[in-house]
């Protein structure tokens, strides 16, 4: 099991930029692949995007591609979420997951994820 701490949210203005981190421990992260989700007051969790361990293989849900990018950093256990062009609707908490294994398992078997503790972005209008 690996440990997740995500850091980086906060308050932004529509249009604006902001980028996620997210350090892991415990377990040796170039075996994990690792992910980003978000959810919403109302709404269920969504894998916005996920990375495979080498970094090779990346996916985006269509409502954020051409504005975010994952992206990893294996000497330094972490995992980021660049984000542009922010709106209104991104507003959510964003959670960082990784598992060992395939990086759409992330998704397809989320209730197995390492999951950290959540970080809001509120993005205003």
């Amino acid at each position: 099991q690996v440990q997740l701490v995500e850091s980086g949210g906060g308050w932004v203005q529509a249009g604006g930029s902001r980028r996620l981190s997210c350090v892991a421990s415990g377990g040796t992260f170039s075996m994990y692949a690792m992910g980003w989700f978000r959810q919403s007051p109302g709404k269920e969790r969504e894998n916005v995007e996920r990375i495979s361990q080498s970094g090779g293989f990346t996916y985006y849900t269509d409502s954020v591609k051409g504005r975010f990018t994952i992206s990893r950093d294996n000497a330094k256990n972490t995992v980021y979420l660049q984000m542009h062009s922010l709106r209104p609707e991104d507003t959510a908490v964003y959670y960082c997951a990784g598992r060992l294994g395939v990086s759409s398992a992330l998704e397809s078997d989320s209730a197995t994820n390492d999951w950290g503790q959540g970080t809001q972005v509120t993005v205003s209008s």
